[in-house]
């Protein structure tokens, strides 16, 4: 849940990103943290196990600030996809605002995608949160490797729910951004006609995408490209 503080002008917002185990969560938030400029993006923050896999959480936090003085603050968390730290992806996932689910591409991690987006929509309703209404994106993200999710299967499994669904390769940063813009446009789009933000502070989506992107992102990305299926979300 958007967390404000009008004394400050401040507002946080929880972006969590979810998935099975190795499906490239910790790797999402990491190139997008080489992609943001220094301006706007904090340190990234990793607690990990003696083999590299993301224990409890990464964390980015992002920040842009309105023509009104308003601080918007976009924090964004992975949770460990291993089976046994279910309590973890719960306590994580509390509060949050909107969601991406990285899939694995690879056809035998199938089952895994299946298991940990039922597994999602468990701990959305253990939190209180409303799946139907809360912001999510789909990504299929290892598209380089062999033995993957056809495109046809993906637009087969997903075209007709209301999930936009990107593909990507999150090592080469292709399908990153694009998957974080639209989330980032769902969910604001959902907090704007909640609180008013564009009427009261004077907060635009555009400025806020435009402010944050850097030359790298410019090069790299493109939403129409990078879109299997749109779901509910309009292009800009």
């Amino acid at each position: 849940m958007v967390q404000m503080n009008l004394e400050y002008k401040e507002v946080s917002v929880k972006v969590v990103y979810y998935g099975p185990a190795l499906s490239g969560k910790t790797t999402n938030l990491q190139s997008l943290h080489t992609m943001f400029s220094s301006d706007h993006r904090g340190r990234l923050m990793s607690l990990e196990t003696q083999n590299d896999r993301t224990l409890f959480f990464d964390l980015l936090p992002l920040q842009y600030r309105t023509p009104s003085g308003l601080a918007v603050k976009l924090k964004l968390y992975t949770v460990p996809g291993q089976v046994i730290h279910n309590s973890t992806r719960k306590a994580v996932l509390a509060g949050a605002d909107a969601v991406a689910f990285i899939a694995d591409s690879q056809k035998s991690q199938a089952l895994s995608n299946s298991i940990s987006f039922k597994n999602l929509k468990e701990n959305l309703k253990l939190n209180g949160i409303d799946f139907e209404n809360i912001p999510v994106v789909i990504q299929f993200n290892k598209r380089d490797l062999e033995n993957i999710k056809a495109v046809e299967e993906i637009e087969q499994d997903w075209g007709q729910s209301r999930f936009p669904t990107f593909v990507s390769v999150a090592t080469m940063g292709t399908g990153v951004f694009e998957t974080f813009e639209c989330l980032a446009r769902m969910g604001f789009e959902i907090l704007n006609r909640r609180y008013n933000f564009d009427r009261k502070f004077g907060f635009d989506i555009n400025d806020f995408i435009n402010s944050i992107i850097t030359d790298k992102i410019r090069q790299m990305a493109n939403l129409k490209e990078s879109m299997i299926t749109p779901g509910s979300f309009a292009l800009p």
